[in-house]
């Protein structure tokens, strides 16, 4: 029977827990403890709901009876994590900013293991560097269906706060891995599906695959797509076609007309 979570109220922004919370806003400290915050009751709930039960919820004392952090506060309770009550200032120092949400989890960081990422359609990224556009594909492959997100090199972190922002609570839904190059390049080697790679020299029109699963959509840099090397690893090139004077897409656009392409068939 898992043992009901307590209550403390903090009113100092100074308070230790306050300083550790905070902390977590730098990816140093996100690595050293394993965890990482996530802002609002709605990323609260889908955490509870996913099974990913936070480790300590910090939330502005409830108003009323039906105040959302009320309702938040009783279900993280129930599946034993801590509730701190805390100050409008206790709040803005932990979140680092005017009028934050009523709400902030801290939660332990998961990465599945790349090998049991092979149903579906999985989405690689090659490098990433804006959390904005990592967090919109997490969220975008939850929203399509997709296997999970595997991270390819040094790339952002995908449990900082701006790309869990990003996710809309689809950061409790998609299975992340993460592989350094070598590590992907053997991955992709064993991998006995279609790896199909977005590129400029791409010849297919994407729209005229006929996709099946498993399958993988290999995407690449923000800045100049996929590397060489990792395009070597596709087993086709294709295109997005595009008909106005922009000569690219964003990464996160790219990546979800792709996979909705991918995907369609089994939507």
């Amino acid at each position: 029977m898992t043992r009901a979570g307590t209550v403390k109220t903090v009113t100092s922004p100074a308070n230790p827990l306050v300083k550790a919370a905070r902390a977590l806003h730098m990816r140093k400290n996100r690595a050293e403890t394993g965890l990482f915050l996530a802002e609002g009751a709605k990323l609260v709930r889908d955490a509870l709901a996913a099974g990913w039960p936070p480790t300590m919820v910090f939330a502005r004392e409830p108003a009323t009876d039906d105040d959302p952090a009320a309702d938040v506060a009783a279900k993280v309770r129930a599946a034993g994590g801590d509730i701190i009550f805390a100050s409008t200032a206790v709040m803005e120092k932990l979140a680092r900013r005017d009028n934050p949400q009523t709400v902030i989890g801290l939660f332990e960081q998961r990465f599945a293991d790349p090998k049991r990422l092979n149903k579906g359609t999985l989405v690689a990224i090659e490098e990433p560097r804006d959390a904005g556009n990592l967090g919109t594909i997490i969220r975008t492959v939850d929203g399509l269906g997709g296997a999970g997100v595997l991270l390819i090199g040094n790339t952002v972190d995908p449990f900082g706060v701006e790309a869990v922002r990003a996710t809309m609570g689809s950061i409790f839904h998609v299975p992340l891995a993460r592989l350094d190059r070598a590590a992907f390049t053997a991955f992709a080697k064993r991998y006995r599906h279609p790896i199909i790679g977005t590129h400029l020299c791409g010849t297919t029109d994407i729209r005229d695959l006929s996709p099946s699963e498993p399958q993988m959509l290999l995407m690449g840099t923000e800045q100049s797509g996929l590397t060489d090397e990792a395009a070597a690893l596709a087993t086709m090139l294709t295109k997005i076609p595009m008909a106005g004077t922009a000569d690219s897409f964003n990464l996160a656009v790219a990546t979800a007309l792709s996979l909705y392409e991918l995907r369609r068939p089994f939507l």
